[in-house]
């Protein structure tokens, strides 16, 4: 007889409705390994992060004492009817690690630390605790008097304190020092009153930036910039923060350069407008730290050695050889300690990251390589009965590698977990012990489970991915010829070893090779950062609630000012971010109520319904629509809308056009970027940059996150955008797009030190006819050659 306890074996999804899921219902086995597939926007991420793993987090905080939940995120109930039989979810997604300039692989990875302790207890001559050798952690020391109280009567004794950090004062840890161009911050032949400034939102009227300048007494506004004198040049480029008065208002006056760092070098890059990014590019330049020779750590700490080799020389080391390094150490005292630093190198060298150094900086890492590097932690973990969700783990990797990875999952599920996996690649898809499909299509078409069983089950549904599951493009009879050549001569960004190769153009051409190989090496290092290249990258799109394909775009301009002409009225109107703001809900659609601990709720707005705009607003029209009816449109809808008739926009159409061009057409323009999934976010990214005037695009991994029914649109719209004159270079390990390709570039022969040559050029056929390379090896199969 079955114990009560041992009948808990499913996961029970009752009536889901995050997003665009329409009251799904699914019973998921556990301490098995579940996939979830379905085409981009089919609502996969809705149902297993948002809904499965976002229940299990919220009930986990709930265990918590109020004190500590108010410092966490505060959690929403998913909209479902039932949730059963749920444990504890770890979750390993796509999300970037942060990309904070002292971030590295090591600090990520808590492999610094032990690494810290080791030669704080092995290194010869002892310097100090482990702090001394944190990039982390500043020397600071002090003296002073304080008075304590003894025995009734108030006492001053001197006291002082010394805090040993390995933090290079120089960089202050960040290994690298940046260099200010002038030029680009003003007009030296100007003067302040006759608006020298030329920093991006730098208006001569604004208050806190060129008016204090102006009027602060300390500097001659009528003088032109380059006949100030010395000390006025000191005072107005690195003057101390001074308090001053403006207009009657207390506002502090500092110098310009301190000034421009705290602005804009102090904020993450990538999460800058980006007319400010660019002008960051343009002002700044960034390099090696010459005291530090950009190690981050001071002398004292790279002073102290075990067997020759420093902390610093240590990680610089690619971490294989790192391992093999801990393991040669045999010291009794620190014996568990040199145990549990080599498992977590040799979990590296096992998941496929062997390649990397623990002073990689995390912000380099691709989206594949940051995924992986999470999964670090969970790979010798001894919890069992937990469940693992992971979101595309064979992201940016080699077929070769996905037989690794394949490995991984299984041995995660054979410890007695529940493995639930978001995946498109049919190698990734055939292990599945139990496959939910999602569909039948995208966004408001989508939300529907069209299929739950075994992969063979999957095969013979006629679903979409059914029916593409077993898809094999062929290798092209005949490529086209190149109209000329980009030359590479000498590369050597990170493991390249002085590569030569010609890089066709006016074709299709496809660099591949093993993850760590040294592709994006090759094409960000020495292709991206030419004149006429338009780059299309993994970092991912930033958004929030209140932007939109419309924003990000650039569509909801032309169509702002079309408004505007048509009624007479300013653009301004026409944005829910500026005047058309519903007054109740500051154009948001939502009210919001913060509830402190508890999940705070969102109601429709209900002065605008949810539409965002101020009533009066809505009686201007074009075309017979109002600008909330038009953000309500698909794509496809708005194309045909601005494309003939009272609401012809030339400007808005070739947008939409390059949008529907990506296979997006169903998205609606008004919806918000935080409800678009990673394969819609890449392809929103890809429509923007198609816009760019450039005669070379390179693409890195565009397949990302696409189903395979979308990886043939995506060649089309590649085969689209050779036709029309460009040149394509495209960083990819999808064997479709290599077949596809008119010339292949593959590096390797293996990763890290083992790689950075070129070990194949020439076209598809000749690769799988050759079988030359691991690539070509997996090509060869792949076609059934």
């Amino acid at each position: 007889m079955t114990h009560a306890a041992d009948s808990h074996d499913l996961i029970r999804v009752h009536g889901a409705r995050v997003n665009n899921l329409k009251d799904v219902s699914v019973e998921l086995p556990k301490r098995r390994l579940t996939v979830f597939t379905g085409v981009s926007g089919s609502g996969k991420s809705s149902l297993v992060f948002d809904t499965i793993a976002a229940e299990s987090q919220r009930m986990i905080n709930e265990t918590y004492s109020a004190f500590l939940q108010g410092f966490m995120p505060t959690l929403a109930r998913p909209e479902v009817d039932v949730l059963d039989g749920l444990t504890t979810a770890i979750i390993v997604d796509q999300q970037r690690i942060g990309s904070d300039p002292r971030s590295t692989v090591g600090t990520a990875t808590d492999a610094n630390a032990m690494l810290r302790i080791l030669f704080s207890r092995l290194g010869k001559p002892h310097i100090g605790s482990p702090q001394a050798f944190s990039f982390n952690v500043a020397s600071i020391s002090g003296a002073g008097a304080v008075t304590i109280e003894k025995a009734g009567q108030k006492v001053k004794e001197r006291r002082s304190f010394s805090i040993t950090g390995g933090m290079c004062a120089h960089c202050e840890g960040r290994g690298t020092v940046n260099d200010i161009d002038l030029t680009q911050l003003y007009d030296d032949t100007k003067s302040i009153a006759e608006g020298a400034f030329t920093i991006p939102g730098w208006k001569s009227d604004s208050f806190w930036t060129v008016k204090v300048y102006a009027e602060s007494g300390l500097l001659d506004p009528d003088k032109p910039i380059r006949k100030f004198t010395k000390k006025e040049m000191h005072d107005f480029l690195y003057g101390e923060p001074t308090k001053v008065k403006v207009e009657g208002v207390n506002l502090t006056y500092e110098g310009l350069i301190p000034k421009i760092q705290k602005s804009f070098l102090s904020k993450d890059k990538e999460s800058l407008q980006p007319h400010i990014r660019a002008f960051v590019e343009r002002a700044v330049t960034f390099t090696v730290c010459p005291e530090c020779e950009g190690t981050r750590l001071s002398a004292l700490a790279r002073s102290s050695k075990i067997k020759k080799i420093s902390i610093a020389d240590a990680c610089a080391m690619q971490i294989s050889d790192l391992a093999d390094w801990v393991r040669g150490l045999k010291e009794p005292s620190v014996a568990p300690l040199l145990t549990t630093l080599g498992r977590t190198l040799d979990s590296f060298v096992e998941i496929g990251l062997g390649y990397l150094s623990l002073d990689r900086a995390t912000g380099t890492l691709s989206g594949g390589e940051a995924q992986r590097t999470k999964m670090i932690r969970h790979l010798g973990s001894s919890l069992t009965d937990v469940t693992y969700v992971f979101d595309e783990p064979t992201i940016g990797m080699h077929p070769h590698d996905i037989q690794r990875m394949n490995k991984l999952l299984c041995r995660l599920r054979d410890k007695g977990n529940t493995v639930l996996v978001v995946e498109h690649k049919p190698e990734a898809i055939v292990i599945a012990d139990h496959v939910v499909d999602l569909g039948p299509r995208a966004g408001s078409e989508g939300g529907q489970v069209v299929f739950e069983g075994t992969v063979d089950g999957l095969r013979k549904s006629g679903t979409l991915t059914g029916r593409h599951l077993d898809d094999r493009a062929a290798v092209k009879s005949s490529v086209r010829s190149p109209s000329g050549h980009l030359e590479v001569r000498g590369a050597d960004t990170h493991n390249l070893r002085n590569v030569d190769v010609d890089i066709p153009l006016g074709v299709l051409c496809v660099v591949t090779g093993v993850a760590g190989s040294g592709k994006s090496s090759l094409v960000h290092g020495s292709v991206a950062k030419r004149d006429d290249v338009v780059v299309v990258d993994q970092t991912p799109i930033k958004g929030s609630r209140r932007s939109n394909p419309a924003t990000y775009t650039g569509l909801l301009e032309p169509i702002r000012k079309a408004f505007a002409k048509v009624n007479g009225v300013k653009p301004a109107l026409f944005s829910a971010n500026s005047e058309g703001a519903c007054p109740n809900c500051n154009g948001a659609g939502v009210i919001y109520t913060d509830l402190g601990i508890v999940a705070g709720t969102s109601a429709p707005c209900d002065v605008c319904e949810g539409r965002r705009f101020d009533a009066s607003v809505l009686d201007y029209h074009l075309g017979g629509k109002d600008i909330s009816e038009v953000l309500a449109m698909s794509v496809t809808e708005a194309e045909e809308f601005f494309g003939a008739g009272e609401g012809r926009i030339p400007a808005a159409h070739a947008i939409l056009r390059r949008l529907v061009d990506v296979g997006l057409g169903y998205l609606g323009i008004g919806q918000p970027l935080t409800t678009l999934s990673g394969g819609e976010r890449q392809r929103l990214k890809l429509a923007t940059h198609m816009g760019d005037k450039g005669g070379t695009y390179v693409l890195d991994e565009p397949t990302t996150g696409l189903h395979l029914a979308d990886v043939d649109q995506l060649l089309g719209l590649l085969d689209r955008l050779v036709d029309a004159g460009k040149s394509v270079i495209v960083v990819e390990h999808h064997q479709a797009v290599m077949a596809h390709a008119d010339w292949i570039v593959d590096l390797g022969p293996g990763a890290g030190h083992e790689g950075g040559r070129v070990v194949f050029e020439g076209t598809p056929a000749e690769l799988v006819k050759s079988r030359a390379t691991v690539t070509g090896e997996h090509l060869a199969s792949y076609v059934g050659a």
